[in-house]
């Protein structure tokens, strides 16, 4: 079977990921075993799990079976239960034990009516300085939180992982990144099935030979977003990950942003205001 060959995108800190990566929630157990498996095997080397999504022992029982644990990059999240200078330090303890190995480290939410995410922050820059993580960073922030953890420690966050799709293109959020020198990561980049039958991604999958879900994830890559859609079935991974062999034009990735629309969220809360311990 051929693989696919994902090329690489560069973060602030020196280092890089690879520009589409492979997601896991919500699975958990033998389906998130095979599915993980499934995806180093086609090609996927940017595997993202999470504390909270309960499958940290699958997703690295998977990496250390594909015996491709060296060159696999892989992320969890710091859940907001744990955040504080110790409780960091220990969960991410935990995280390491049950992953094996973990290269780049995100705080999951803000939760900022509790005010511990820059304190959390501080903890991450500390592993990253004694080596224990390669690449720090960040889900589900404003501008406003990102400049709180940089302000406070001289570290920005390499990534922000956040909803994106084109319902939801983060448009601002996305030029305050790049003035800010942070990569965006795209959970649920697929977004809602509804927009595969939307004429921009429809016309522009028969124009160029492919599927919607296809031209939706290119759409992400030419923003220079990393996409990490899911998926448990290996043909649909494969499919997912062969998006580096066509371009869209300027008007076609136009016309896909610009299908936005004012409360585009599909799956998760407003960060100013969300909740998750």
């Amino acid at each position: 079977m051929d693989r696919a060959v994902i090329p690489q995108v560069s973060l602030s800190d020196g280092t890089s990921l690879p520009a589409l990566g492979f997601g896991t929630y919500p699975m958990r157990g033998e389906e998130a075993v095979r599915a993980t498996a499934d995806a180093i095997d086609s090609g996927y080397r940017l595997v993202d799990s999470a504390v909270n999504y309960r499958n940290e022992a699958d997703v690295g029982r998977a990496i250390a079976e594909a015996g491709a644990a060296t060159d696999v990059v892989v992320t969890t999240k710091l859940p907001g239960r744990d955040h504080g200078s110790d409780k960091t330090m220990r969960s991410f303890e935990g995280s390491l034990a049950r992953l094996g190995r973990v290269d780049l480290y995100l705080i999951h939410w803000p939760n900022p009516s509790r005010g511990r995410y820059v304190d959390a922050w501080r903890a991450m820059v500390e592993l990253q300085r004694q080596g224990a993580v390669r690449s720090i960073g960040v889900s589900n922030f404003t501008e406003v939180h990102l400049r709180d953890v940089a302000d406070a420690t001289g570290v920005m966050p390499a990534v922000n992982q956040v909803e994106m799709h084109p319902y939801f293109p983060q448009v601002d959020l996305r030029a305050n990144h790049a003035e800010l020198g942070v990569l965006t990561e795209s959970w649920s980049p697929l977004g809602d099935p509804k927009v595969f039958d939307e004429p921009a991604v429809a016309d522009a999958a028969k124009v160029h030979g492919v599927t919607p879900a296809q031209v939706v994830l290119r759409w992400h890559v030419q923003l220079g977003s990393v996409p990490i859609p899911k998926s448990a079935n290996p043909d649909r991974q494969r499919e997912n990950a062969d998006v580096f062999g066509f371009e869209l034009t300027a008007d076609e990735l136009a016309e896909i942003t610009a299908l936005g629309k004012p409360h585009g969220r599909l799956f998760g809360g407003d960060p100013n205001h969300h909740e998750e311990m």
